[in-house]
């Protein structure tokens, strides 16, 4: 391990509009070469840190993001672990979320930072949100404890001056700065004049413990969003998709859903095919309890398990992950019961 008395830090370029800058001639935006960076952001000669940068060539729009460059990103920081502190991924805000909550499951016993930020409005444009959410970023990823440990060991994201844990983090505004929140779980860390770090919420790591990467991924999932008036052919020929392994069922309120006879039978059809059925709610705030109401009790007969309150990004990616490792239906489905980084309150 390279020791250093300065905080050193790996900045990740994905693409995303923190990365662009205004072409002068055409007024275009494109992406600028972090090779660069300090020119770009002379703020960052002020940190008394080693900072280094990885871009990915070409860059990726987040809306093209897929589990295969999350994988990627596991084997970039896997490489290069023991040569920084923490690090800083720079990625587009529409999938943001999704890639964070990869992460936090395919980081195993992760004792560093894995800071994502980015921006609603470019880094070369005046009024952009990109150099505050890219400084404070750097900051937090740098931050150690007086015993030398990471104060923030796990993946979270950066925003509009709130450090929010990855996998409990959805973006929920396309226009204004603070594009995202963590409904069900507070702030690990507010930005003021000062970082304020809320220390009994922050994962406890075991920094003995060695990063084991994660690569492997299954896309054979779908979201059903239940609506009043949802077919029933409809429902079916989801259920019945070729290779289909799992559902998110977004439900009502605390995880209600149609008692229809045809609905339940088709649930619980597809559970006793292997189909692994997570129940989460359309409501932002709150926890799915289906044993609250009768409508509820029906979906466990059917043999349907509670995401309590997960988000659904957080749902998808963990599906993903457990179905790529080829566990077994039972293995599955217990882990889905249980947090594993955090990802949910278990009432």
């Amino acid at each position: 391990m390279i020791q250093s008395e300065y905080p050193s830090v790996l900045l990740i370029y994905t693409g995303g509009t923190i990365g662009m800058i205004e072409n002068p001639e055409t007024g275009a935006l494109e992406a600028f070469n972090f090779d660069q960076l300090q020119d770009n952001v002379p703020e960052l000669k002020r940190f008394n840190y080693r900072i280094s940068s990885y871009q990915f060539n070409p860059p990726i729009d987040s809306s093209d993001m897929e589990p295969a460059l999350w994988a990627k990103l596991v084997k970039i920081i896997k490489y290069n672990y023991d040569n920084f502190d923490g690090f800083v991924i720079l990625h587009g805000t529409d999938t943001m979320a999704y890639t964070a909550s990869a992460l936090s499951f395919m980081l195993e016993n992760l004792s560093k930072p894995v800071i994502l930020t980015g921006s609603q409005l470019p880094i070369g444009m005046l009024r952009t949100d990109g150099k505050e959410n890219l400084i404070t970023s750097i900051e937090i990823a740098a931050a150690k404890h007086p015993n030398g440990t990471a104060i923030v060991p796990e993946v979270c994201i950066f925003f509009e001056n709130h450090l929010l844990r990855g996998n409990r983090t959805t973006k929920i505004n396309a226009e204004n700065f603070n594009a995202f929140r963590s409904y069900n779980f507070p702030s690990l860390a507010t930005a003021g004049i000062h970082i304020k770090y809320e220390y009994d919420r922050i994962h406890k790591a075991d920094p003995n413990l060695p990063l084991k990467p994660h690569y492997l991924y299954d896309t054979n999932v779908i979201i059903l969003t239940l609506f009043p008036g949802i077919q029933e052919n409809m429902i079916s020929n989801i259920l019945h998709t070729p290779g289909l392994r799992a559902v998110v069922l977004k439900t009502y309120g605390s995880g209600n859903a149609p008692q229809k006879p045809w609905f339940i039978e088709l649930l619980r059809d597809a559970t006793s095919r292997g189909i692994i059925i997570v129940n989460i709610s359309q409501c932002s705030t709150g926890t799915v309890e289906m044993g609250r109401y009768e409508t509820g009790l029906h979906l466990l007969d059917a043999g349907v398990i509670s995401g309590y309150d997960s988000t659904v990004e957080s749902v998808l990616t963990k599906l993903m992950f457990l179905l790529g490792h080829g566990k077994s239906e039972r293995e599955i489905r217990y882990q889905m019961s249980i947090p594993v980084a955090g990802e949910f309150t278990k009432s």
